[in-house]
């Protein structure tokens, strides 16, 4: 298993949970983001994604960074993550939204709005606009400087997302949404036709459409009518963050990028927060339930993955907080503490 660092929280608590399963796991520890930006002067060094791609699974920490903000884009802690995610071939990102009893109060919306919200976004992870071609700067017939990106689709990679959406649905309440634009784009359009082709598959399945502005306002309307949501790689990536905040914190949230074979990778969907650094302060749930995520879809140990999430509910029942989750009568607590309750109860 090839860990980035700043995961120890949640390797204590995968250890502690493989003890129990009689599970054996051996780890390597490979820099990423700014970590290898500052060790060797890029963002993914080949000996990483050669260590992630011989792994049975891939632990992501936090990568970047208000440090390296300013570094030119092929030196930014990001383009690192894009590499891996491709060079490991995940193109479905599941990121599942569950407002916890335990903390439906700490969600921004009304109790009633909110309790009782579980909801699966499969985000596109390898197409579309952060990877398409052409793409850069340059200059319009005016004379003026311009920059610009390329949303595009093959149908191969609609196709493949598609299914896994479908089959995650199946294994839900049966509903999918797919979230497109396509009143106005053309790559929306050819998204929804290869939808609708691939939903000849799945008859069980209860198909629906949205377009994305809607979307958005619906997931704070009522997200209770959302069930899994499909969408491509830059709706995906903005609907997903919108969808955590109605958990109460994206501290909390999980998630597994996988692909048709190789290792997966998994990864809170919350980035590094810089300003806290060093306060053990963040919250390490996210991590940690990313962990259980990597258990039950990575490695197939879906016994030691409902151990960890067990241990996480009976922490928060216990009324253990970090910052982010924090109200009155509860504990306040930090990073370290958080996690040794998760693992204590494991």
């Amino acid at each position: 298993m090839a860990l980035a660092p700043k995961s120890s929280v949640a390797k204590n608590v995968l250890n502690l949970a493989a003890s129990i399963e009689g599970i054996e796991f051996k780890y390597q520890e490979m820099p990423m983001g700014g970590n290898a930006l500052d060790l060797t002067g890029v963002p993914l060094p080949e000996e990483t994604l050669l260590a992630a791609t011989q792994s049975d699974a891939v632990l992501l920490g936090a990568i970047g960074g208000y440090k390296w903000d300013k570094n030119e884009k092929h030196l930014k802690p990001e383009t690192g993550l894009l590499k891996l995610r491709e060079g490991l071939k995940v193109f479905a990102n599941l990121r599942p939204a569950v407002v916890l009893p335990q903390l439906v109060d700490a969600s921004t919306l009304k109790r009633e709005v909110a309790e009782g919200v579980d909801l699966m976004v499969i985000r596109e992870l390898t197409g579309g606009i952060y990877f398409g071609q052409p793409r850069g700067f340059g200059t319009n017939e005016n004379g003026e400087e311009i920059g610009f990106n390329t949303e595009v689709y093959a149908a191969y990679e609609v196709d493949r997302i598609a299914r896994v959406a479908f089959e995650t649905a199946r294994k839900r309440q049966g509903k999918l949404c797919s979230v497109d634009k396509a009143n106005v784009l053309e790559a929306s359009m050819f998204w929804r036709k290869r939808i609708l082709a691939i939903a000849l598959e799945y008859p069980d399945v209860e198909l629906s459409h949205m377009y994305v502005d809607n979307a958005a306002m619906q997931l704070v309307r009522n997200p209770k009518q959302f069930d899994t949501i499909v969408t491509n790689n830059i709706f995906g990536d903005i609907l997903s963050d919108e969808a955590s905040m109605i958990t109460g914190s994206i501290g909390m949230l999980p998630s597994a990028s996988l692909g048709e074979s190789g290792p997966g990778l998994f990864e809170p969907i919350h980035g590094s927060a810089p300003d806290i650094a060093g306060q053990d302060k963040a919250n390490p749930l996210a991590t940690i339930l990313s962990a259980a995520m990597l258990l039950k879809y990575g490695l197939g140990e879906e016994n030691a993955a409902k151990r960890i999430e067990a241990a996480v509910l009976d922490t928060l029942n216990r009324g253990f907080r970090t910052v982010d989750i924090y109200s009155s009568g509860t504990k306040l607590v930090g990073m370290q503490r958080n996690g040794r309750r998760s693992i204590e109860v494991s």
